[in-house]
């Protein structure tokens, strides 16, 4: 009742992103493994998209793995590797009980055949459902999806396409989802990445000094009433 009411009272995005950085310095900071800050991370992150659906918010949003997380050692992106499988099991779970859409966003020729396998039963067991939508972006990155997006228009007839920012959508792997209309990056990096370069044009950006393990429910709450606060003018 309290987060029904809480989001009665304030105006709540309908899509909200959230970029969990800050794992490995948070574990390095508390002398612990740099794995300890990447479990404790995903299970912040459960919590958290159990907090933004009671909150009522409709599409979620997390960056879990970026098209240059590559670069690191192979012991790190094996383990990431095998925390994303658990990660897609357990929403999975959630998403059957709770409605959820879930789609992978991202390239999905780099990843090992299991997680592939995994995420595509989670897309086909979650494809009627229409009340909550989880967006998984892993081997995502912006400039990539754009560029994914122009070989794929390459492959079709060009005198066919009249070129608009419509069409040119349909070509994204967001093509069925509102752009976010607020970003969260968390662990006090003022920076975008490249995170969806395209659909962030007019999103609000809240760079949160917390690393994503401490970030709460109710930092959650601070960001989205922060939010808004804000004014969105779309350039007008």
């Amino acid at each position: 009742m309290k987060e029904n009411n809480l989001s009665n009272l304030m105006k709540i995005p309908i899509h909200l992103a959230i970029i969990p950085d800050g794992n490995r310095r948070w574990a390095k900071e508390k002398n612990l493994p740099t794995f300890e800050g990447y479990r404790r991370g995903y299970q912040r992150g459960i919590e958290i998209g159990k907090k933004a659906r009671g909150l009522g918010i409709k599409y979620l949003t997390f960056w879990a793995f970026s098209t240059e997380n590559w670069n690191r050692s192979k012991e790190e992106v094996t383990y990431l590797m095998r925390i994303f499988k658990d990660l897609v099991d357990q929403n999975l779970k959630e998403a059957l009980k709770d409605e959820i859409k879930i789609t992978h966003l991202g390239r999905k020729d780099r990843i090992d055949q299991e997680l592939r396998d995994k995420l595509a039963k989670a897309e086909e067991k979650t494809k009627s459902f229409d009340r909550y939508y989880l967006n998984l972006a892993l081997d995502y990155g912006g400039r990539d999806e754009i560029i994914r997006a122009i070989k794929k228009i390459q492959t079709i007839d060009n005198n066919s396409l009249i070129f608009s920012d419509d069409n040119f959508n349909r070509f994204l792997d967001t093509h069925a989802i509102p752009d976010p209309d607020l970003i969260i990056r968390t662990s006090g990096e003022m920076r975008t990445s490249g995170f969806m370069i395209w659909q962030a044009a007019y999103s609000e950006w809240i760079f949160y000094p917390k690393y994503f393990p401490d970030f709460t429910s109710a930092d959650l709450e601070e960001c989205l009433k922060e939010f808004a606060r804000r004014q969105r003018r779309f350039g007008r």
